[in-house]
C-alpha cells in the first residue's frame, strides 16, 4: 500500500500529518505510526496525527494525535496548530477552525501567517516546594532552574517522568528560566517521545501559566524561548485557574511525501 503523507513543524515540534476523512488507516494500526515516526527507519517525527471527519455539526474535522511510540496520546498544542495549518492546506476550512480532539473541542484562527489556537480551560495549578503540576490537555511538571542552557533535560527529565508520584502513567517536564517580566525559556522532556523535544505547545502553555501562578511575571501576555523558536500564551485569571488560554505561533509544511509498505 502506497501512503500519501505530509511533515509539517511548529518551532521545531515535528509531525507526519495524514488527510484519514476516508478512514484509508485503521487508529489500532500502533505499530505502523510508531515506524512512520521512527526517524532511522521511517520519516522521523515527534508524533502523528490523523486529519478525520468532524464528529458533530459544529466541527470542520477531528483530531487524532498519536506519540512517535504509536500510541493515541493526549492533547498536543503544537499538533493541534499544525494540524489547523493543514485544513487550510486542504481547504477544509480558511482561515477560522473549530475541531475535536482527545480532550475536547478547540477554535483556532490563522492570522498574519501564525496559528491561535486555543486551550482548554485550567481550573487548579498544584503548587510544590519544587515544582508546580498542572494539565493543560497533557500534564506537566514545571521547575525552575539556573543555566537552562548546560542543563542535562535528558537524564533529569527521564528521572522525573518515571519517578514518583506519576510511575508509568508519566508526565511531561518542564525546565524554566526566566529571560525578564514576560520572556521565559524553556527546555522540555517529553513522555511518549522519551527525549527533549525542540518545543512543546500544552509544555508551553503550562510554562506561561505557572509563571503567573507563582507571581513571577505580571503580564497575561508571555513569550516563551523554545530550543525551535518563539511561541506567545495569552490568557485571563479565573479564580484560581485561568480562561481564554491561546497558544500562538507558527506552523510550517516542511514536505509532502509518499511511503510504501
Amino acid at each position: 500500500m502506497t501512503l500519501t503523507f505530509y511533515k509539517y513543524q511548529g518551532t521545531g515540534n515535528d509531525f507526519v500529518i495524514i488527510d484519514n476523512r476516508d478512514s484509508i488507516l485503521s487508529k489500532n494500526d500502533t505499530k505502523l505510526f510508531a515506524r512512520l515516526c521512527d526517524r532511522k527507519f521511517g520519516v522521523g517525527a515527534d508524533g502523528l496525527m490523523l486529519l478525520e471527519l468532524p464528529q458533530d455539526k459544529e466541527d470542520d474535522f477531528t483530531m487524532v494525535y498519536f506519540n512517535a511510540d504509536g500510541n493515541e496520546s493526549s492533547m498536543c498544542g503544537n499538533g493541534g496548530r499544525c494540524l489547523v495549518a493543514f485544513a487550510a492546506f486542504l481547504g477544509v476550512i480558511k482561515d477560522k477552525a473549530t475541531f475535536t480532539a482527545i480532550d475536547g473541542k478547540h477554535k483556532a484562527e490563522i492570522k498574519d501567517g501564525l496559528v491561535y489556537l486555543q486551550m482548554q480551560n485550567v481550573s487548579e495549578i498544584e503548587k510544590y516546594d519544587t515544582h508546580l503540576f498542572l494539565d493543560t490537555g497533557s500534564p506537566h511538571h514545571v521547575a525552575m532552574v539556573k543555566d537552562l542552557t548546560n542543563y542535562d533535560v535528558e537524564n533529569k527529565g527521564r528521572a522525573i517522568r518515571k519517578g514518583a508520584p506519576y510511575f508509568e502513567t508519566g508526565s511531561n517536564v518542564n525546565f524554566v528560566e526566566k529571560k525578564n517580566e514576560n520572556e521565559f525559556a524553556v527546555r522540555t522532556y517529553e513522555r511518549g517521545v522519551e527525549n527533549e523535544t525542540l518545543s512543546c505547545g500544552t509544555g508551553v502553555t503550562a510554562v506561561a501559566l505557572s509563571m503567573h501562578a507563582t507571581k513571577l511575571t505580571n503580564d497575561q501576555e508571555i513569550d516563551i524561548h523554545t530550543q525551535g523558536g518563539r511561541l506567545k500564551v495569552t490568557f485571563q485569571k479565573n479564580g484560581n485557574g485561568y480562561k481564554n488560554i491561546f497558544l500562538i505561533g507558527p506552523a510550517e509544511q516542511v514536505f509532502k511525501g509518499e511511503i510504501t509498505w
